[in-house]
């Protein structure tokens, strides 16, 4: 969720969520769930946030689909939802349940196992090198030849 910051009306900015840390830090319970009129969102640990889910699961299997949205997504989030309307009619996204730096990760490994991308880098780089300044020395040298001194 964006959060609009207008301390300077000139310059004003456009930032993602921290969790209100500072906020956190003093003992404190994030801005937006102080402010929620109808007391819907919780804080807290998520251990404690998804058994509370589940027990109003339990209690009311009419009034929710039975997910907890964002437990398993993408490997889990750090927000939870509960909903009497399937979540993609209300915007949320249907996401796999592998997390997505899995994905990336056997990449990185298998580019860089040994190092041999960077050094094969920098080989190209020392022969590219290489190659110009012997290029640039042979039209700098002067042709002595033909030059006769006393």
């Amino acid at each position: 969720m964006p959060a609009y910051e207008y301390r300077n009306a000139f310059t004003p900015k456009v930032r993602k969520c921290t969790f209100c840390q500072p906020r956190i830090s003093a003992g404190e319970l994030p801005g937006c769930v102080q402010a929620c009129p109808m007391e819907v969102m919780t804080f807290g640990p998520r251990e404690e946030l998804l058994s509370d889910a589940r027990a109003k699961l339990a209690a009311h299997p009419e009034r929710y689909v039975q997910h907890i949205y964002g437990e398993n997504e993408v490997g889990g989030t750090s927000w939870l939802y509960l909903s009497s309307i399937p979540f993609e009619q209300i915007g949320l996204p249907k996401l796999g349940y592998h997390p997505t730096p899995g994905y990336t990760e056997p990449i990185q490994h298998a580019i860089f196992k040994y190092f041999l991308p960077p050094l094969g880098l920098y080989s190209l780089l020392g022969g590219i090198m290489w190659f110009f300044n012997k290029r640039q020395k042979k039209t700098e040298t002067p042709d002595f030849r033909g030059l006769h001194t006393s």
